[in-house]
Formats: C-alpha cells, structure tokens, sequence
C-alpha cells in the first residue's frame, strides 16, 4: 500500500456537507470519499498515479 500524505484542504462549506451526505450514503468516511472521487477523476481522464514494481521486494 502506498504511503499516505496529509495535507489541509479548503473548502466551501455547502461542498463539504453535500461529500460528507454521500460519503455517509455510500459507508465511507469523508477522507475516503474525497480519495474516491479524485481516483474517479484521475482514471477518467487517464491520469491515475503509475503503479510501483513490488515484484522485486518479494524475491
């Protein structure tokens, strides 16, 4: 698993409480919706993070 950054994020307080609705809706945190829709996005515009090579750590 990847190693994991925090980081202050702003936002508008009506966008935050319509996430933290879906987020609650779909049994996430609002952390991991936030992930989840970043993810969403990346893949959908063919930006997803490059996979690591672990196949030479498990030699």
């Amino acid at each position: 698993m990847s190693k994991k950054k925090a980081f202050a994020l702003r936002m508008n307080e009506d966008m935050l409480k319509a996430i933290e609705k879906w987020a609650s809706d779909e049994f996430r945190s609002t952390n991991g919706q936030i992930e989840w829709m970043l993810m969403q996005y990346l893949k959908e515009h063919n930006r997803q993070p490059k996979q690591k090579d672990n196949s030479k750590d498990k030699k």
